[in-house]
């Protein structure tokens, strides 16, 4: 007999790296370009990506190396989980560090990883990448994601 998984057992720091990138269930959601209000720290989300991201698979293309790519790529840590606000509801970096359970469409949970594209919890077919688009254009894609937990 088995134990419980290792999300129900440990923290986020004491994951190690092959337990840390599982839980990523590959929804694209933290891909998406935000704009941020000035005057109220509001956070719009948008219908563009980051132009890494290979739209058919909602996986980056450089993983490796996209922080020398996109500077400003967030890389996610358990110690700055917390301070990024803008990760969705749904994310399980951030279930897991608020002692929520992971979704049933997760991977780890039903063992599918195509699952989070099929019920809908993927940005997969609903985004274009950001260099489509001119700067002073992007708050034409600011989406309301309503039914997608951000």
């Amino acid at each position: 007999m088995t134990g419980p998984p290792f999300w129900k057992t440990k923290r986020l720091d004491q994951m190690d790296a092959a337990e840390w990138e599982s839980l990523c269930d590959g929804c694209a959601k933290c891909c998406l370009l935000k704009l941020e209000d000035e005057d109220t720290g509001e956070i719009a989300y948008t219908r563009l990506h980051c132009r890494l991201l290979d739209a058919g698979t909602c996986q980056c293309s450089d993983y490796a190396n996209r922080k020398l790519h996109v500077p400003d790529c967030v890389k996610l840590t358990p110690a700055g989980i917390e301070e990024i606000r803008w990760m969705p509801g749904s994310c399980a970096y951030r279930l897991i560090n608020e002692g929520k359970d992971l979704p049933d469409w997760h991977h780890l949970v039903c063992g599918d990883r195509t699952r989070v594209h099929t019920e809908g919890h993927s940005v997969l077919g609903r985004t274009v990448s950001e260099d489509t688009v001119l700067d002073e254009d992007q708050e034409d894609w600011v989406v309301d994601w309503e039914g997608t937990e951000f």
